[in-house]
């Protein structure tokens, strides 16, 4: 089963349609997904083909994978009347494309905590050098508009109760998991840099605990993948901690609405955040629901393995203020119960 014959995801897709985007915008572009094998990457990808089969927008989607083998297992071989065609190539390379690209969704990255203790190195590559390359392409292909998915970690530790796009605490370097959110930073500041020297209109997404079908539940470590993983799979689900940590997550629906609200509707050069602080949650709480959603016979357990938790980010929460891209329009739908019950049944469908 593809992930567009997926009734889950098909069903979010088509939600994500009725919103009050204008579609018309895309027709007869040619978009650039970078990470297709993405969770988001998924979604966008799936979102402009099923646009291509109900509204003939004759969209030309260039997924840049590096593992065809995954993307055809999601997608299917390449797709000329749906409009996908693979590049298959690494983001740390010149982005080789024969054709210009109207749009580009910068996706390729990694934010788990198990590669941010693994290889923080290769973190730093796909961040930095793959923001050159991407923007490098989009200065010579006529690009209009470039989006990057950046993350609430931008802000490091603050004192603050809210997070404005202008508020910034501090972020210490030569902590090993810095490595994710410093080159985070560095990604913003060299889009910025194109748009003032190069005119290339550049938005930046600061996402905070995306989560939804697609999401990889295998040596991640981040909460709800670990959580999901061990309800898919009938086990126990483990703490690292006392649990009360709190946690706001967006669906991943409601996440792809914001960002192409934030391409189509927002200020170039700028950044904007996209999070659902309408539900916070101690993680216990979150792993309590997890378990009950699963059906299975498991429950919470807890643990305290301090090498678990070496690639985690230790701050305080503090929610962000989403006033900026409400002004665009945008307000998250799903609640989190229903998106944990949308997830869990996503993987039934695909085993």
């Amino acid at each position: 089963m593809t992930v567009t014959s997926n009734p889950v995801i098909e069903s979010d897709i088509n939600d994500i349609i009725k919103s009050d985007l204008d579609w018309n915008r895309f027709r007869n572009s040619n978009i650039l997904i970078t990470g297709i094998n993405s969770m988001i990457g998924i979604y966008l990808t799936a979102l402009f083909i099923t646009l291509n089969r109900s509204q003939q927008l004759g969209i030309k989607i260039i997924g840049l994978t590096r593992s065809l083998t995954k993307s055809r297992l999601l997608f299917g071989e390449e797709n000329c009347q749906d409009g996908l065609i693979y590049l298959n190539q690494d983001v740390i390379e010149p982005i080789k494309a024969d054709r210009n690209i109207d749009y580009i969704f910068h996706l390729a990255g990694n934010a788990s905590p198990t590669s941010i203790i693994n290889d923080p190195v290769g973190i730093l590559k796909a961040n930095i050098l793959g923001a050159f390359n991407v923007l490098e392409l989009a200065r010579t292909k006529k690009t209009k508009a470039v989006l990057f998915a950046s993350t609430r970690e931008v802000y490091g530790k603050s004192d603050l109760t809210e997070l404005t796009e202008t508020s910034f605490g501090e972020i210490d370097p030569m902590l090993s998991r810095n490595c994710y959110p410093e080159s985070k930073r560095a990604v913003e500041s060299i889009a910025r840099s194109y748009f003032d020297e190069y005119g290339i209109n550049t938005f930046c997404a600061r996402i905070a605990h995306s989560f939804g079908p697609g999401m990889k539940t295998k040596n991640d470590g981040r909460v709800m993948a670990d959580f999901m993983g061990d309800a898919i799979n009938g086990r126990d689900i483990v703490m690292l901690s006392d649990g009360t940590a709190e946690r706001a997550f967006i669906y991943l629906s409601d996440a792809i609405v914001g960002l192409l609200h934030i391409i189509l509707k927002g200020n170039p050069g700028e950044a904007y955040n996209l999070s659902n602080e309408r539900e916070p949650y101690m993680i216990r709480d979150i792993a309590k629901m997890v378990c009950a959603a699963s059906g299975k016979n498991i429950s919470v357990i807890f643990s305290n393995d301090e090498d678990r938790t070496k690639g985690y980010c230790n701050y305080k929460r503090v929610r962000l203020d989403n006033t900026k891209i409400e002004k665009l329009g945008f307000s998250p739908k799903v609640t989190l119960s229903e998106g944990i019950k949308r997830t869990l049944l996503s993987f039934e469908f695909s085993e």
